[in-house]
């Protein structure tokens, strides 16, 4: 039977430890939500008084060249790269997830269009993210050309659903609600072998699992930059393209970022030749550069080691849970298997949102997706084992008071 001494022995042999004195965590507070939005970076506060008080202050527009504002999206996306398993000039951080997915696809049908005219099926699953399902939902109704969205679910499988009329395949690596993770590699080879294209949205992958966009094969690869990696609320995504597929198309969001020429102000739009082309508008220069903290300290970090940790901490907390929750209703709906796991555990519970305020409440801050679902986030770079036994404890006295049963804690927020 595990203890607390044996997680705080745990801690003290932790080679990531070190890494917790980076970031602002509050007192009192037990952290479990970095699936959603990731903490502070301690170097972001200075930074944000830098760009905002130099950069923007004293240099004012010469701060587009002197501060280097208009490289950002790509000297950070070539940042981000080492994280994806991408090359140079293969990244861009730019615009939101869904802005960027819309891109993806639109990008990945052309391909298609002009070589295979008669695929004209979307395959995602029923459980992906719901912004990718309506970015696909809103492309085939703008293109009006008979597109159609296939979901995959217990009733049909994967690979089932693909076929020689399969365009793209748009998947999230990482389940937002259940934590699961696709093979990566052997997907894409799946879908190769039918003809499609893939799209994988890496939103709850980047930062927390180790990538490899290129040795994997995929296609197109989106995702956002506030949860694992720490970058800030709404901080910008990003957009990868494989380069065999960099300039093959014109794509969509035709916007000045992203003609070859942005500064001769010409009237007809010429694209930029590889990632670029990707960019649209004006960037959101602080956000940009309050995301960069995260990404540095995330560099710091061995993603390898970063992967054992995630799998120790989350294996541990489902033991816990296990040990000391057994005779509640939670069921988890985690995967056991480490291949198929990301970082992050869900359980479902009859009150879970109740559940989940309770402990927001007591200071342990994790989640609630619908449906039921109590969602915790391990974040490897600031959490410990004994944030994990104590986030586990409160879960148990909760539970066994019944104190998740008070009227405010059925009350729902904008905010869920």
């Amino acid at each position: 039977m595990l203890s607390r001494l044996d997680c705080l022995k745990a801690d003290q042999q932790d080679p990531l430890a070190r890494f917790r004195q980076q970031f602002a965590l509050p007192a009192d507070t037990i952290y479990l939500d970095g699936n959603s939005l990731g903490v502070l970076p301690h170097d972001a506060l200075a930074r944000s008084q830098q760009v905002i008080s130099e950069q923007w202050g004293q240099g004012l527009i010469r701060s587009w060249n002197d501060a280097g504002w208009f490289e950002l999206p790509a000297r950070l996306g070539n940042k981000l790269a080492a994280l994806l398993g991408a090359g140079a000039d293969e990244v861009v951080v730019t615009d939101t997830t869904s802005l960027n997915l819309f891109k993806a696809l639109a990008a990945a049908l052309r391909i298609q269009q002009q070589a295979h005219p008669a695929r004209r099926v979307i395959v995602s699953e029923r459980d992906n993210f719901p912004t990718d399902l309506y970015m696909i939902q809103g492309l085939i109704d703008l293109l009006q050309q008979g597109y159609e969205l296939r979901l995959t679910d217990a009733a049909l499988p994967l690979e089932a659903a693909l076929d020689d009329d399969v365009a793209v395949l748009l998947l999230s690596h990482v389940n937002y609600r259940t934590g699961a993770m696709y093979d990566m590699a052997a997907t894409n080879e799946l879908a190769h072998r039918h003809g499609a294209l893939t799209i994988w949205d890496l939103a709850h992958a980047a930062g927390a699992v180790p990538l490899a966009l290129n040795a994997a094969d995929a296609d197109f690869a989106v995702g956002c930059t506030y949860k694992y990696l720490n970058g800030g609320p709404g901080a910008p995504a990003f957009i990868w393209v494989a380069p065999r597929h960099q300039d093959r198309f014109w794509q969509p969001l035709s916007g000045w970022w992203g003609h070859a020429r942005p500064f001769e102000m010409g009237s007809d739009y010429q694209p930029a030749g590889g990632i670029r082309r990707f960019l649209c508008g004006t960037q959101p220069i602080v956000s940009l550069a309050l995301l960069e903290c995260g990404l540095d300290v995330a560099l710091q970090a061995d993603m390898d080691a970063v992967r054992r940790k995630s799998l120790a901490l989350t294996d541990l907390f489902i033991e816990l849970v296990e040990q000391r929750c057994g005779e509640h209703p939670l069921t988890l709906i985690t995967p056991r298997d480490h291949a198929q796991r990301g970082s992050h555990v869900s359980y479902r519970h009859p009150h879970g949102f109740a559940v989940m305020q309770a402990l927001i409440a007591a200071g342990v801050i994790g989640d609630y997706r619908e449906p039921e679902v109590l969602r915790f986030g391990i974040t490897p770079l600031y959490l410990g084992y004994t944030d994990i036994w104590d986030a586990v404890d409160t879960l148990k006295q909760i539970l066994d008071s019944g104190s998740w049963d008070a009227p405010q804690f059925h009350r729902r927020g904008a905010v869920t």
